[in-house]
């Protein structure tokens, strides 16, 4: 069992010659190494590349710290610094959403599904939860504001794909011709 808490599976193989090389597969985390390796030097292996991925793993989840700044820097450059945010932190129990805001108390949830998505959709999500400290509905002026960030439409499709492959069909609001919002889920 690994310090973070996943199980560790080493699968020794005798095509492999020098390489080691680790993966998490759900729960588990699986290490490749050669067939000839000595168990000491397994062990050396599996903790160097448990440790690895714990760091790969932090890297693409952000704190709710980093996730305040990132917020941050995004309103100074979308929106002149004007959606500033009380609070915002990341949530687990956020399954048909991927953020949502409270324009009354300014504070913003962000589903910790997006901790594993490329930074350019979490700034889509957090630039659509920014617009809504603004404009608190999907009125066409709301869109116009989200529709300012450059990558808006690569990231509304990255989650609809992203939904659609995990089952979620709730995944990715847009604007309708009257500006309204066809799927209410930012």
């Amino acid at each position: 069992m690994a310090a973070d808490g996943s199980t560790v599976e080493v699968v020794r193989s005798a095509r492999r010659r020098r390489t080691v090389s680790a993966y998490r597969d759900g729960d588990r985390t699986v290490v490749l190494v050669p067939a000839r390796l000595s168990a000491a030097d397994e062990m050396r292996w599996v903790d160097a590349m448990v440790e690895r991925l714990a760091k790969q793993d932090a890297r693409r989840k952000p704190s709710s710290t980093d996730l305040s700044a990132r917020a941050q820097s995004l309103s100074d450059r979308h929106f002149g610094g004007r959606a500033t945010p009380a609070s915002i932190r990341w949530v687990a129990n956020m399954n048909s959403r991927w953020g949502s805001c409270t324009p009354g108390d300014r504070s913003i949830r962000i589903s910790e599904r997006l901790q594993s998505t490329p930074s350019w959709v979490l700034d889509y999500v957090l630039v659509h939860e920014l617009a809504h400290l603004l404009v608190p509905d999907h009125s066409a002026r709301f869109w116009a504001l989200v529709s300012e960030y450059p990558k808006a439409e690569l990231a509304r499709g990255y989650l609809l794909g992203f939904a659609a492959a995990h089952g979620d069909q709730r995944a990715a609001p847009e604007p309708s011709e009257d500006g309204e919002c066809l799927d209410d889920v930012g």
